[in-house]
């Protein structure tokens, strides 16, 4: 196992501190706000430790509230509202420093058959014949903006391989529509809780930055303010998230300061598996100058 997806586990194994409270820690990796979705994967590990094995998530709807501060443990209480014959709903908050700064709310069902259909995966290059993220940084490196290299040279639990890499190289004006490849860096246990939540902590990868396609920006730009403001899940279909998965995006609309983006992630042989949907802060940062005539 690489030492990533080591942290990883270890960032989603949370210590039950009292019935329904868990605590979870960040990894101590320089950021200056915890990942989103970090955040996300804990307070879905937290609700699924309050529900029976037999009723995997199927959705999951939260808000940021406050940036989390990776130097202190974060508290996610869970709400048990309901457990019905068929579905159990529950509650996560996450607090921090006395105040909540990410609330969520999941559902969980037994099993059953029922009607089904699912759009098409689209046609696009796969996995093995795009560029792995050290033979990007081989490639690319000089043409990298310094972040975005130094993203890319850290050890990660998730992969990317994005199909449209001149997106973050060169932006510029394009349809809000982006396709990337995403999968664990090393295998994980056969746990199927364990996958979902993997999977919630990689759906705040990239979705985003899909809003900036049609302004020709991106999030390395450094003028760029980016933050999820909420994100919402749906499970449809069992899963291995070490295994690749194609996260196919695509953004509405955007407006006053923030960006509408989507997702539906299908596994290689063209299943639908999840959706996801998500609005974020995509603020153009002021000069100085406009700051101080403010």
């Amino acid at each position: 196992m690489s030492r990533a997806i080591d942290v990883l586990m270890r960032t989603l194994d949370l210590e039950k501190i009292e019935e329904n409270l868990f605590r979870g820690s960040s990894p101590q990796a320089g950021w200056q706000r915890v990942f989103g979705g970090q955040v996300i994967g804990q307070a879905l590990v937290a609700a699924i430790r309050t529900v029976a094995p037999e009723r995997p998530a199927h959705s999951l709807h939260g808000y940021f509230m406050r940036p989390g501060d990776p130097q202190l443990p974060i508290i996610y209480e869970v709400h048990r509202d309901r457990d019905g014959a068929s579905f159990s709903t529950r509650r996560v908050v996450a607090i921090q420093h006395g105040f909540p700064i990410f609330t969520m709310s999941a559902s969980f069902q037994r099993e059953e058959v029922g009607l089904e259909h699912q759009i098409a995966m689209p046609d696009v290059v796969g996995p093995e014949d795009l560029l792995s993220e050290q033979e990007m940084l081989a490639k690319y490196r000089g043409e990298m903006p310094e972040n975005m290299r130094l993203y890319f040279e850290r050890d990660r639990p998730i992969e990317l391989r994005p199909v449209q890499i001149e997106s973050y190289l060169n932006p510029r004006k394009t349809e809000p529509i982006q396709y990337v490849w995403i999968r664990a860096t090393a295998p994980l246990p056969a746990d199927r809780a364990l996958h979902q939540c993997v999977l919630a902590y990689a759906s705040d990868m990239t979705l985003l930055d899909t809003s900036l396609l049609p302004h020709g920006r991106s999030l390395f730009n450094r003028d760029m303010v980016m933050a999820s403001l909420d994100h919402a899940m749906w499970l449809f279909r069992d899963f291995r998230a070490d295994d690749w998965l194609l996260y196919a995006q695509d953004s509405p609309a955007s407006m006053g300061g923030r960006g509408f983006t989507r997702g539906n992630i299908f596994d290689r042989n063209g299943v639908l598996v999840a959706s996801v949907a998500q609005e974020g802060l995509i603020r153009i940062q002021r000069s100085a100058t406009k700051k101080n005539a403010d």
